[in-house]
């Protein structure tokens, strides 16, 4: 899917307005840079679009020196509602024996072009401002944990950022996902 060129400008629209209303998230980028960016990666732009469209409100978190790449994150308040009542991944939806979701992270992920926040991604994004407070989102996970079934997930609550564990298959409609991207 490509984005037509007044998609493209009404995305750029809402997200130079995000970055410019969130400043603590990005101190020191200048927007003019990650404009420059996103307009010469339209497959970018294509998955910026679809965590815009499921709620996700994603913004600049940072810049990587080594690769010179833009990092945005799913900034909204809660949990994305359009990535939510969701398993693990497709071996989680499989094992349940009734009451499947209608699909998993880890391929909605794949799907949208963005990967899952890592738990040091989520404790990152946690010292930009309080997020999952009344929601929770599935993180990546270990391989070692998801060989036994289980599965994390992130929230804050207390003041606090907790990071637990669940079995891949569970969902619950205040969980979702929360996505990165690198441009």
């Amino acid at each position: 899917m490509t984005l037509t060129p007044q998609q493209q400008e009404e995305l750029i629209k809402t997200l130079k307005t995000r970055f410019d209303n969130n400043m603590n998230r990005h101190v020191g980028i200048a927007w003019e840079d990650v404009q420059s960016r996103l307009k010469a990666n339209p497959d970018k732009m294509c998955s910026l679009n679809e965590m815009e469209k499921t709620g996700g409100e994603p913004d600049v978190v940072g810049y990587d020196k080594k690769t010179g790449v833009y990092i945005f994150y799913d900034c909204s308040a809660e949990s994305p509602t359009g990535r939510r009542s969701t398993c693990y991944d497709r071996e989680g939806l499989e094992s349940r024996k009734q009451h499947k979701p209608d699909n998993n992270a880890m391929e909605m992920a794949a799907e949208m072009g963005i990967e899952l926040l890592t738990v040091e991604q989520y404790h990152e994004l946690q010292t930009l401002g309080e997020f999952d407070a009344k929601t929770s989102s599935w993180l990546q996970t270990p391989s070692d944990v998801r060989e036994l079934g289980g599965a994390l997930f992130g929230d804050f609550r207390y003041g606090k950022v907790f990071v637990y564990h669940n079995g891949a298959q569970s969902y619950y409609a205040a969980r979702g996902f929360r996505g990165s991207l690198s441009v």
